[in-house]
């Protein structure tokens, strides 16, 4: 099983709102990362404990240069950014290397799945997402 792990626990309350719904990463990640696969929502620190918020399902994985990011694709990493060059900055920080708009990155699309016998914390995140 792999993961798409997010540092900040900023993201939880986003992720578990259904309110981010992909991830922008550096570098082309497609032979990583493919459409139907499954894996853990999880936040946590490198090499440090993390916390499995929900399973999911890669809808879509699409690589292109970081200038050709779309709006639609920045709302669905974070709501509050617009421009490619938001998240240039923020993989510059994120991956201590400048980011520029020719560099490759991987956006994966993600959906989470629940359980019908969840536990009742995942049925109250699935309504949300509903």
């Amino acid at each position: 099983m792999f993961a798409l792990n997010f540092y900040s626990e900023l993201y939880a309350d986003m992720l578990n709102k259904g309110r981010k719904t992909a991830t922008i990463r550096l570098g082309d990640k497609s032979d990583k990362y493919r459409s139907g696969q499954l894996v853990w929502i999880t936040v946590g620190r490198r090499f440090g404990p993390r916390q499995k918020l929900f399973t999911a399902i890669i809808d879509e994985v699409d690589v292109k240069p970081a200038g050709d990011l779309t709006a639609r694709e920045i709302e669905k990493e974070n709501p509050e950014m617009r421009l490619p060059e938001e998240v240039m900055t923020l993989l510059s920080r994120i991956y201590d290397h400048t980011v520029t708009p020719l560099d490759l990155v991987t956006v994966i699309h993600f959906s989470p799945i629940w359980d019908s016998a969840a536990p009742a914390k995942e049925q109250d995140i699935f309504e949300r997402w509903t």
